[in-house]
């Protein structure tokens, strides 16, 4: 069983009393959505299909029956930020309606299994001259016009919100570099998606997102980076999240010049990682999570994700796709990098060499934590055998 602090310990017996909202999940999101339109200064109605998802969310979560007193509470934390922050982003763009006519010009979207290294691009080009990033904390808390006095309210909160999460678990502290005024998975951005099921066991909801449409999660997404845009020198979108994998058709359709940045990595050096990811990030929310089940789980699901991305990459135009060998980003970074600035119409300069050999220095890359496959059930044969052909099309890319 992976640990969580004894101040977390602690905190369940505490807040124990509050589990019993559990059985009125209604009420409680009823609630919920009541102080966000507070805190957001925004109004809910209009928006029943986006709150229909996340009450959606919300009962299957109820219904788990293991979350723990912080993993109810930190899930109610959550959803009551993303449902604040999309009141936040619709008031903002009804009482400047000329945002939406901002140009989301030529974004490049990273994407790959996780544990691939998109990270490492992200931070290099997010310090690139003409290009950009959001800061966890913006897409936390989405708004335009700041004063400096907000801003640093905001960046305060945010720091706040992932410190505590960092401290209620040593291996969630391993597995999870959040930094509030740093880039950071674009997933924050995306009302739904694989990222809630880190949390919970949720199979109606895993079910649910096969047949969701995320064209409106990504207009929602474009929505916000346009909050963010308005006011200010015009950027390059640099956008990283392994989710988008399953949204390459979404993506070109809400972004038509989008480029997807596709890095390619043997799975059977990512799954194990990913689990022990994962498990960090349940131990903080239900009661002894089943590393077995995890490892079947998100198998499965990073599986599919290839799947997915891999048909939907024929129905794009060839010029859309550029594809990456991880093992050039990591073995050699100068060459991998540089050329990736080449092939998307880049300028590599020696700033830009600089911000690599600082964020080569920095915390997080090359950091190991401990992971092997036979703690989640699993075999070097079954990632294999999951996920076809995939492995020695990576190999290939790489040998070319």
């Amino acid at each position: 069983m992976r640990s969580i602090s004894m101040s977390t310990r602690l905190l369940n017996a505490v807040l124990k009393p509050i589990v019993a909202d559990q059985h009125e999940p209604d009420r409680v999101f009823d609630l919920l959505v009541a102080k966000a339109e507070q805190a957001s200064g925004g109004t809910a109605e209009g928006d029943e299909s986006f709150l229909d998802g996340y009450r959606m969310l919300l009962q299957q979560y109820a219904r788990h029956g293991d979350l723990t007193a912080v993993g109810w509470q930190a899930v109610l934390g959550q959803l009551q930020l993303r449902v604040q922050n999309r009141l936040r982003v619709r008031r903002v763009l009804e009482e400047k309606p000329e945002i939406t006519r901002e140009a989301i010009t030529a974004p490049v979207f990273v994407v790959g299994l996780p544990r691939t290294a998109t990270m490492l691009s992200r931070d290099v080009f997010s310090r690139s001259a003409g290009h950009r990033s959001p800061l966890l904390w913006e897409m936390t808390y989405t708004d335009t016009d700041l004063s400096e006095r907000d801003r640093r309210q905001y960046v305060k909160s945010a720091v706040q919100l992932y410190k505590s999460m960092s401290r209620m678990s040593p291996q969630y502290r391993d597995t999870h570099d959040f930094d509030a005024e740093r880039p950071d998975d674009t997933a924050h951005l995306l009302p739904h998606g694989v990222h809630h099921l880190s949390r919970a066991h949720l199979p109606a909801y895993r079910d649910w997102l096969r047949e969701h449409d995320f064209r409106p999660d990504y207009l929602y997404l474009k929505r916000a980076l346009q909050v963010l845009q308005h006011g200010r020198p015009g950027s390059r979108w640099f956008l990283h999240s392994p989710e988008h994998l399953d949204h390459l058709v979404a993506i070109r359709e809400v972004f038509p010049d989008a480029t997807i940045v596709w890095i390619h990595r043997d799975p059977v050096s990512v799954v194990g990682s990913l689990c022990s990811q994962v498990e960090a990030t349940l131990a903080l929310h239900t009661k002894d999570p089943d590393p077995h089940r995890i490892g079947a789980t998100w198998l499965e699901l990073t599986a599919a994700s290839i799947d997915s991305a891999r048909s939907a990459r024929v129905k794009l135009p060839r010029q859309a796709i550029v594809d990456v060998p991880y093992p050039q980003l990591v073995a050699e970074p100068h060459v991998g990098v540089r050329l990736l600035y080449e092939r998307l119409g880049a300028e590599w300069t020696e700033a830009d060499r600089a911000n690599l050999d600082a964020v080569l220095a920095g915390p997080g890359i090359g950091r190991s934590h401990e992971y092997e496959l036979s703690r989640y059930g699993l075999s070097t044969d079954d990632v294999e055998a999951a996920f076809g052909d995939y492995p020695r099309s990576v190999h290939r890319l790489w040998l070319h």
